[in-house]
């Protein structure tokens, strides 16, 4: 199970660890259900872990496509290290739907409430 919490923007907060090689940092990611990929992060974060690059398209809410550098990064989620693809954005790191898969998520939408992700198997 992993627990976050619900910022004054009321945006739910989940840590994640993310680790390259050498090298492990914890980041504070928004939770974004309209956001089908893994995780973002920005690129002076990815810069700083020295991480693998790629490029992927995808679907922006709006319909129009959007080519992504996308990288390779391990993470610790629900305690196990997870190897996925992180895409690049200049906004606050946010956590997608393809990491969520597979989870039972709990918000309690009040600042200050707590955020509860349990895994339904």
């Amino acid at each position: 199970m992993m627990y976050g919490s619900v910022n004054q923007n009321c945006e739910a907060i989940l840590p994640v660890v993310v680790k390259n090689n050498t090298q492990t940092e914890v980041i504070d990611a928004v939770i974004d259900t309209g956001f089908s990929r893994f995780l973002t992060l920005p690129s002076s974060t990815i810069a700083a872990l020295d991480l693998v690059k790629g490029r992927d398209t995808a679907t922006l809410g709006d319909g129009t496509f959007y080519i992504f550098e996308v990288y390779i990064a391990t993470v610790i989620w629900d305690g196990q290290y997870c190897t996925i693809d992180i895409n690049e954005s200049e906004t606050v790191p946010l956590i997608g739907m393809r990491l969520l898969r597979g989870y039972d998520l709990h918000i309690q939408a009040i600042e200050g409430g707590s955020v509860k992700l349990e895994a339904l198997m």
